[in-house]
């Protein structure tokens, strides 16, 4: 799914705004990933609100089959690569396929409790599996250092500038979010920006560290029929708010977003 706003001076440029609506588990998905899908439908009404532009196109995605190797994501790059940048028909000042500027991925915005710690019984002694191994259990809350974790591939062709569009987002979440500060890394792993990581600079907005993080077990909901709402906290919901904040932030500064003055007026 896809919904483009078309930009008023620099039309013929794009960013790429986008999540992925499949997930694994058999529950509902609402991290993995639709914590990432509602936050790039809720800045896609935001940004298509009368009397906001932009100078520049946004084209918000919605993938299908990330979890079954990046399907939806690896099938737009190769159908739409080859086409950015071509007024289509001549002359008319109409992009299909704007040139991209950078793609920005939304994948689990809302879990950062930590690394699991053992689970301890009355006495105090660690409780142990069927295999004799210690038990780990997450926090019941948010952790005090809950960050938003913007990624890039240090590997990738488009490294350079992938770092710049990461720390740009750094800056404008310093400024612009409310709650939780953001932190950078360079190791952008298994999510819809790794098609698109060579071609042009992408991002990944996570609620960790992909690799060393989730990977390792820090959301124990990851992939799991406890995947639900029911599970996360009001601190949990804020962390995804906070990364919404900081995209809107950013993209609004990339972009060129204006609010007509007389709209701004009137919903005062």
């Amino acid at each position: 799914m896809v919904c483009t706003k078309v930009g008023t001076s620099r039309p013929d440029e794009m960013y790429i705004v986008a999540a992925h609506m499949d997930g694994l588990g058999f529950g509902e998905g609402a991290n993995d990933d639709g914590s990432g899908t509602a936050l790039v439908m809720e800045l896609t009404r935001i940004l298509n609100a009368p009397g906001v532009s932009t100078e520049r196109t946004i084209r918000f995605a919605l993938w299908n089959n990330e979890e079954t190797g990046l399907n939806g994501a690896s099938a737009y790059v190769e159908q739409r690569k080859g086409l950015q940048g071509i007024e289509s028909p001549k002359g008319s000042g109409r992009y299909p396929e704007p040139r991209w500027l950078g793609m920005i991925q939304h994948d689990m915005m809302m879990f950062d409790h930590g690394m699991p710690l053992p689970k301890l019984d009355a006495a105090g002694k660690p409780v142990l599996d069927a295999k004799g191994q210690p038990l780990a259990v997450p926090a019941a809350t948010q952790r005090r250092e809950a960050d938003v974790n913007i990624e890039f591939q240090a590997t990738a062709k488009q490294a350079e500038g992938a770092q710049k569009l990461a720390w740009h987002f750094r800056a404008a979440n310093e400024k612009y979010a409310s709650h939780y500060p953001a932190a950078v890394g360079q190791h952008m792993t298994n999510t819809d920006s790794t098609p698109f990581m060579d071609l042009v600079p992408s991002i990944s907005l996570r609620e960790n560290e992909r690799g060393m993080q989730i990977g390792a077990g820090w959301n124990p909901h990851w992939h799991q029929p406890t995947d639900l709402f029911a599970n996360y906290t009001d601190e949990d919901f804020l962390l995804g708010l906070n990364a919404a904040q900081t995209t809107l932030a950013a993209l609004a500064q990339l972009a060129g977003a204006k609010v007509d003055a007389k709209v701004g007026a009137a919903a005062k």
